[in-house]
């Protein structure tokens, strides 16, 4: 199974903070445009919400690509790792048995970035919510289905 290059690095030196906001990035496994069908995206999305309603992050905002997804989000009373490996694990579960695929459907790890105190959240929701837009997926963003921001 390749790897990308590099992403074991992704896990070192990682901490999480209670109460920090991070921007979270994770790619399915060899930019498969698996999030292209909106009903798998939609598994995504349902898992996503089901952090949030199970009050381990409070979500600002987050988008679902064809091949990865972004999210702002403030980490509650848990661990980032944990909260982000099984938002991806039980997505995959969901995926596979909605189309009886096997293997990975992830990318080793995740990108994230802690926002630093003071740093004023909306320009990073909008960075997020305006993703398909920069990728020519839709004319304005209230066509693309697979988004949310809590300003809404």
């Amino acid at each position: 199974m390749p790897t990308q290059p590099n992403s074991h690095r992704l896990r070192f030196g990682r901490a999480s903070e209670n109460g920090r906001a991070y921007l979270i990035t994770a790619v399915t496994h060899e930019r498969q445009p698996i999030f292209s069908d909106w009903q798998l995206g939609r598994l995504l999305v349902a898992e996503l919400r089901r952090v949030h309603d199970a009050s381990l992050v409070d979500s600002i905002a987050w988008v679902v690509m064809p091949d990865h997804f972004h999210w702002l989000m403030q980490l509650r009373d848990n661990n980032l790792g944990s909260v982000v490996g099984s938002t991806k694990s039980r997505c995959t579960q969901a995926v596979n048995k909605m189309t009886g695929r096997r293997g990975p459907l992830w990318q080793t790890g995740y990108h994230d970035r802690a926002i630093r105190d003071g740093e004023e959240l909306l320009p990073f929701a909008r960075y997020i919510v305006a993703n398909p837009l920069r990728a020519g997926l839709v004319q304005k963003i209230g066509d693309y289905p697979l988004w949310d921001a809590c300003w809404l």
